[in-house]
């Protein structure tokens, strides 16, 4: 069930679900920060950047899709990456927290769905289906190793400097890329593979 369609058939359940989701992109931010932090970048902390207050984080266009596409995105949290020790797996650790964070969030949640076995068309199974598919399709969509997403500082860290250069001058048109690249439905396979990799950890269904 998409979420414009959960808005007109249950917008009691809708609203529900704005905590969890919103909470969703906030928690991927408030871990790069906290990773960043632990390799010795304490720019998101002085910035204040740690905060659980949603308000600190949200940016309106990214809160605004992920309800209506199923994916969004909240302010990147600043990381100065020259205070970064060990760099290249510092850059690597900081840049997989948020994705590993929501992928997490996806396997509690589906976890709680075969504990507590609610029914996938109960008002607790929707909840938690819902926000286990939007974690995956999140952590999945950030793991894409175009700029400006996380997975770009992934490979960004293992390429030698002359890619590095090359890479870095695709990075203003990585939007269009995404933008394409979604339209075609050319993610939706590698979102499924994970999806299936998770449920089949768990032992649940969607």
């Amino acid at each position: 069930m998409g979420l414009i369609t959960l808005l007109l058939r249950n917008p009691v359940m809708f609203f529900v679900l704005v905590i969890p989701l919103l909470y969703s992109v906030v928690l991927h931010e408030i871990a790069h920060g906290w990773v960043a932090s632990f390799f010795g970048d304490d720019t998101a902390r002085r910035s204040g950047r740690l905060s659980l207050n949603p308000l600190t984080h949200l940016d309106p266009i990214g809160t605004v899709a992920l309800f209506l596409v199923g994916f969004g995105w909240a302010r990147p949290v600043p990381v100065n990456y020259a205070r970064l020790k060990n760099f290249r797996p510092a850059l690597v650790c900081v840049s997989l927290a948020g994705c590993v964070t929501n992928l997490l969030i996806a396997v509690i949640s589906l976890f709680l769905l075969r504990l507590l076995n609610p029914g996938i068309n109960s008002f607790a199974g929707v909840i938690l289906i819902v926000v286990a598919r939007i974690n995956i399709i999140l952590g999945v969509f950030n793991l894409i190793p175009i700029p400006p997403l996380d997975g770009s500082k992934i490979l960004f860290a293992f390429l030698p400097m002359e890619m590095q250069r090359t890479f870095v001058r695709i990075e203003p048109y990585g939007f269009f890329i995404l933008i394409i690249l979604i339209l075609a439905g050319a993610l939706n396979p590698l979102i499924m593979f994970m999806q299936k990799i998770i449920i089949g950890l768990v032992g649940g269904s969607l």
